[in-house]
C-alpha cells in the first residue's frame, strides 16, 4: 500500500503525481480540437480560461476552467486518501507547478488561477468558497480577471493564517507568490491602465 511507504518516498511520489495531472493543458487541447486560433498567439498568450474566452467560445472557456480546477482537486483528494494531509499538500504543490510549468509546453503554462481554486476545494472547501466570492466581487466591480485573481489568492492565504493552519498557510503562501509572479505583466498593465477586461477580444 502507498500509505505504508516512508514519507521520504511517498511525498515525492505525490508531488510527481500532482505535477503530471497539473501539466495537462486543457485550454490548448480543447481549442485545438475545436479548430480555433492557437490561444498562445492571442491576448495574453495564456492557455487558461480567460484567454480561451477571447476566442469567443464561452463553452470552451467553461470547460477549460473546469478542467484546470479539477486537476488540482483530484490531485489533492487522491493523494490525501492514499497518504494523508502532507501527501495532499505535496500533490497540491505539484499540480500547481505542473500547470504553470508544464514540461510538454517547454515549461510555458498558465497562471494558475483555476488550479489554485481547485486545490483549495480539495484541501478545504470554505477556502475555495472565499476565493470564488472575492474573485466574483472584484471581477464584478473592476472587470479585471487578473486583479480578481490577485485579491482572491491573497484572501485565501489570510483566511488560512487566521485559522492557524501553518502547513496549509505555507503552501498557499508559496502558490500565491508564484501566482503573483506569473501575473507580473498584468500588474504592470493594471498600473498603467492598459490591462484587458473580461470578455474583451484581441
Amino acid at each position: 500500500m502507498l500509505a505504508d511507504l516512508p514519507p521520504s518516498l511517498l511525498h515525492p511520489l505525490a508531488l510527481v503525481f500532482g505535477y503530471l495531472l497539473g501539466s495537462i493543458p486543457f485550454g490548448l487541447l480543447l481549442t485545438r480540437r475545436a479548430g480555433t486560433k492557437d490561444i498562445r498567439t492571442i491576448g495574453s498568450g495564456n492557455i487558461g480560461a480567460t484567454n480561451v474566452l477571447r476566442t469567443g467560445r464561452k463553452d470552451l472557456a467553461v470547460l477549460t476552467l473546469l478542467g484546470d480546477a479539477l486537476k488540482g482537486t483530484v490531485a489533492v483528494m487522491v493523494a490525501d486518501s492514499l497518504g494523508g494531509e502532507t501527501a495532499a499538500l505535496a500533490a497540491a504543490l505539484g499540480a500547481f507547478l505542473g500547470h504553470i510549468f508544464p514540461v510538454w509546453l517547454r515549461f510555458r503554462g498558465g497562471k494558475g488561477v483555476a488550479t489554485f481554486l481547485g486545490i483549495t476545494l480539495g484541501l478545504a472547501w470554505p477556502i475555495a468558497a472565499v476565493f470564488a466570492l472575492v474573485w466574483l466581487i472584484v471581477a464584478y466591480f473592476s472587470r479585471y480577471s487578473s486583479l480578481s485573481a490577485l485579491c482572491a489568492s491573497l484572501a485565501s492565504v489570510l483566511l488560512v493564517m487566521w485559522k492557524g493552519d501553518d502547513q496549509m498557510a505555507m503552501l498557499l503562501g508559496v502558490l500565491t507568490l508564484l501566482l503573483w509572479i506569473k501575473h507580473r505583466q498584468n500588474i504592470q498593465r493594471l498600473t498603467n491602465g492598459t490591462e484587458g477586461k473580461i470578455g474583451a477580444k484581441s
